[in-house]
């Protein structure tokens, strides 16, 4: 049997539809009395572990899943052994350099050297204040890193920004992009090394509807 991790929350509707498209029916996640981790598909063949989005690499990575739903963002922070097949197109969001919108600073690389940067994503954010030989000192919190900036106990944030409306709200703005963030179709390299045939007929058809190209990263 097949099994697929999926990551609860706002990847989750569009997830489902992808796999729908490839033929596996996962529709009974959405419904809003599921309180089921592992859910059947309607044809039974197949199966859906519904984790959080950062925990779906692990999962596949540790072969418990063939195949799963994830953001980029996550295969940057954590980096595991996974496969990367197919960019979803869904989910975009931005990494990004944000500071207090009456900050001075309009670049990232305008920070002092060893500022506060405040982050979920501290691996993201020093290899890229590496890369641009700046260095800083990495808060790392859980969320609500807005409150970085306002509190001042830090010069900056690297977080994922979609429409930048909590940074409008909380007084603070983007000045740089570190990279691009989409849904990816990950594998277990060694499930997809000795597949049959019907592990890539999946990949196939996913890939079929999925026509957007992999975003480079942005120096």
């Amino acid at each position: 049997m097949i099994t697929v991790a999926l990551a609860k929350g706002a990847l989750l509707k569009d997830s489902v539809r992808r796999f729908a498209a490839a033929g596996l029916d996962f529709a009974a996640v959405l419904e809003p009395g599921n309180r089921q981790l592992m859910v059947p598909s309607a044809c039974g063949t197949a199966r859906a572990l519904l984790v959080r989005n950062a925990d779906v690499p692990v999962y596949v990575a540790y072969g418990q899943a063939q195949l799963g739903v994830v953001g980029y963002d996550v295969l940057r922070e954590q980096p595991l052994p996974v496969a990367q097949l197919v960019d979803l197109g869904f989910g975009g969001c931005r990494m990004s350099v944000a500071v207090k919108a009456s900050s001075p600073y309009r670049r990232a690389a305008d920070l002092p050297a060893h500022c506060r940067i405040a982050s979920k994503f501290t691996r993201c954010a020093e290899a890229y204040f590496e890369a641009l030989d700046l260095p800083v000192e990495l808060i790392h919190l859980a969320g609500s890193v807005e409150l970085g900036p306002i509190t001042g106990m830090s010069e900056a944030i690297v977080d994922l920004v979609a429409t930048g409306r909590t940074l409008e709200e909380n007084g603070l703005v983007a000045i740089e992009d570190l990279f691009h963030s989409t849904a990816r179709l990950v594998g277990h390299p060694l499930a997809l090394r000795l597949d049959g045939g019907e592990l890539q007929a999946i990949v196939d058809r996913i890939a079929a509807v999925s026509v957007a190209p992999v975003p480079a990263a942005v120096a």
